[in-house]
């Protein structure tokens, strides 16, 4: 019988941690001990974070918060003691998570809102730095120097929390990107800034111009070796054809990049981010489909490890009688980052595109903080004395509030903003398919009825007309529904083709296990399926739509480059409107981003039809090249439209007109 009085697990350095532990067991030797108990800890709290998860899900919340509660819980009934350090969280366990949110962000995407992005990450981390550390010395009553250092600790924001709650609630793509690439870059910069500030208050002295060039030199220099061990990484997995291996060389990629920046005296954060933007949009090119798929699922699992462990690890730090007696500075604190991020938000988000006015509500509210403000709290210095426990208890207070509060009821404004209109279409469509499928159910177990001898000729007619109707009145809503929504098709189409695809992968496994086919064989055609998986492309739907003798006929051609995400919402849009078209991949556009081009046929009368389904269909922007009264009201044929560059992402048409149309 094992029997525990107290767990201890003490971090000396990073990356090693040495546990002890009293129990009423045979000793052991102390190597063996450390080891056995470390790995005890790691899969006891894997299998929390995973329980979290599960329980997360079905109350649909974001898991990061039960983690820290969780945590929290753990913390005030079991005497856990767990005293990290700044370089074990930034070494281990903050590299997957920026390279795993850099190496899945668009580069086309990140280049559209560049401007906002970077004016947010670096004049707004020191401009929070500066309202944050302003506030507390006022209102707390902290000296000058240790609120200015406190301004920069929690001056990062981690969206972690509220992304995931973002893709499950259908926020628009361009809001996600503004919010994770403001945090991937102001990690870097809000680290840089600390480091300076701590500087300062060991030296005593500041150089406003030497400050300026040290930044300049450890984010920037930070960033070049990122791009470069980037560049060279992604070379080197275009010339290996090894799906293990090539996984391999991005987790090399990821922590390397950080080891040798810090090396050389430069920001390993931005570093990390440099090199997973440059991997994660340059490296896939030269990896097989198989290894792409299993790149990504990697990186995702990485990922939800670090932020288990990130988040249950704040909840076992945080000390609530400790907050409890520090709570006026805490409040004062809280009250100053909120403040912060309102200048920040509402005052320097004007720059590049105009960023709507209910989305920067949602920049506000999700500014949340998280891991890099506890790995640089725990990184202050001991010659701070009182100060230092003072201000972690302060920086934990404010990852507590954000996290618990703002993480919270995030969900809650997006929907009072209306931000999940997709969401609320998708739970339509949902509620009248599971009404028909519920009603196709009781049809067929009222003709079992019947046939069993349960029930009479006239009781089953009666019932068969009443419920074939309400069935009949479901089906008709549903397509209606999928006419207003296009996508909603493409999604249903989409979710069968890729059971389908599993299915087939899953009959090749046991034919390769049961020696049917060889391992060749096995690899050839797991590989097109694995094509096929990735690229979301039906197989069924037709290029070429066959018209009618009696279709009006068609007297312009229509291209629309249209962007790879929106292929189905598109094909099926076009579809339903019985309009011709094919389809060929094409490339364009920043880092020769694949594309698809369609040339559609128009019939007579039809143009205001396509472009609105189009529209509809493809969710990304779509821009067209003619003028808006070229489109409407003049009569046929249309003069020949003048292309002009647009970006990639969306839908681009112009018109052809045409003297005679045959389908072969």
């Amino acid at each position: 019988m094992l029997f525990c009085k107290k767990i201890q697990i003490c971090a000396l350095s990073a990356p090693t941690l040495t546990l002890s532990i009293m129990q009423g067991k045979e000793p052991r030797p102390m190597e063996d001990l450390n080891l056995i108990l470390v790995e005890e800890a790691v899969i006891a709290l894997f299998l929390v974070a995973t329980l979290v998860g599960i329980l997360a899900k079905k109350l649909r919340m974001p898991y990061t918060l039960g983690l820290v509660l969780i945590g929290l819980g753990l913390s005030l009934l079991i005497h856990i003691e767990v005293p990290l350090t700044s370089d074990l969280i930034l070494a281990l366990l903050v590299p997957p998570l920026v390279f795993e949110a850099a190496f899945h962000l668009r580069a086309e995407d990140v280049a559209r809102d560049a401007l906002p992005i970077l004016v947010l990450a670096v004049p707004g981390v020191v401009l929070t730095m500066l309202i944050v550390g302003f506030l507390v010395y006022y209102g707390a009553g902290l000296e000058l120097g240790p609120a200015m250092l406190f301004g920069a600790l929690v001056a990062a924001t981690d969206p972690v929390a509220v992304v995931a709650l973002f893709r499950a609630l259908g926020v628009p793509k361009r809001l996600q990107v503004l919010l994770e690439g403001e945090s991937l870059m102001n990690d870097g910069t809000a680290i840089v800034v600390f480091h300076l500030v701590l500087g300062v208050l060991a030296t005593g002295a500041f150089d406003l111009l030497a400050s300026l060039t040290d930044f300049l030199r450890v984010a920037g220099g930070g960033f070049l070796v990122g791009l470069a061990l980037g560049g060279i990484t992604s070379a080197l997995i275009a010339r290996v054809d090894d799906h293990l291996i090539e996984t391999a060389l991005t987790v090399v990629l990821a922590y390397g990049a950080y080891l040798v920046a810090e090396q050389f005296h430069v920001s390993g954060v931005l570093a990390v981010v440099a090199a997973g933007l440059i991997n994660g949009n340059i490296g896939p090119r030269g990896m097989k489909p198989t290894t792409r798929i299993v790149v990504r699922n990697f990186w995702d699992f990485a990922a939800f490890v670090a932020n288990s462990f990130v988040f249950l690890l704040i909840g076992f730090q945080v000390n609530l009688p400790a907050i409890q007696e520090h709570l006026s500075l805490i409040l004062w604190a809280i009250l100053a980052v909120l403040v912060a991020r309102v200048v920040d938000v509402y005052g320097l988000t004007w720059v590049g595109d105009p960023i709507p006015w209910r989305w920067r509500h949602v920049l506000f509210w999700g500014g949340l903080r998280g891991a890099i403000s506890l790995a640089l709290a725990l990184g202050i210095p001991p010659f701070l004395g009182a100060l230092r426990e003072q201000l972690q208890v302060m920086a934990f207070g404010v990852v507590l509030f954000t996290l618990l509060a703002q993480g919270s009821t995030i969900g809650v404004l997006l929907r009072r903003l209306g931000l999940t209109q997709h969401d609320r279409v998708k739970q339509e469509y949902d509620r009248y398919r599971a009404r028909a499928i519920a009603t196709r159910a009781s049809l067929d177990y009222l003709e079992r009825l019947y046939r069993q001898g349960l029930i009479s000729e006239t009781t089953r007619k009666s019932l068969h007309t009443m419920l074939q109707a309400r069935l009949s009145e479901l089906q008709h809503a549903l397509r209606q529904l999928i006419r207003v929504h296009p996508h909603l098709h493409a999604e249903e189409l989409q979710d069968a083709r890729l059971e389908i695809l599993r299915a087939q992968r899953t009959v090749l496994q046991e034919l390769v296990q049961s020696g049917a086919i060889g391992e060749e064989v096995y690899e050839e055609l797991v590989g097109e399926i694995d094509a096929a998986l990735e690229e979301a492309v039906p197989v069924w739907p037709g290029l070429v739509l066959r018209r009618s003798p009696e279709a009006p006929p068609i007297r312009h051609i229509t291209f629309a480059v249209i962007h790879e995400r929106d292929r189905e919402a598109a094909f099926s849009a076009l579809n339903q409107l019985a309009v011709p078209f094919t389809a060929f991949p094409s490339v364009g556009g920043y880092l020769k981003r694949r594309n698809i081009t369609l040339l559609i046929g128009l019939p007579d009368g039809q143009l205001a039809d396509v472009i609105e389904a189009l529209r509809k269909s493809c969710r990304r922007r779509v821009e067209f090249l003619a003028e808006p009264r070229t489109l409407k009201g003049l009569p046929l044929p249309l003069p020949l439209v003048r292309p002009r560059p647009v970006p990639v992402g969306g839908a681009t048409v112009f018109l052809i007109p045409v003297e005679r149309y045959e389908e072969v």
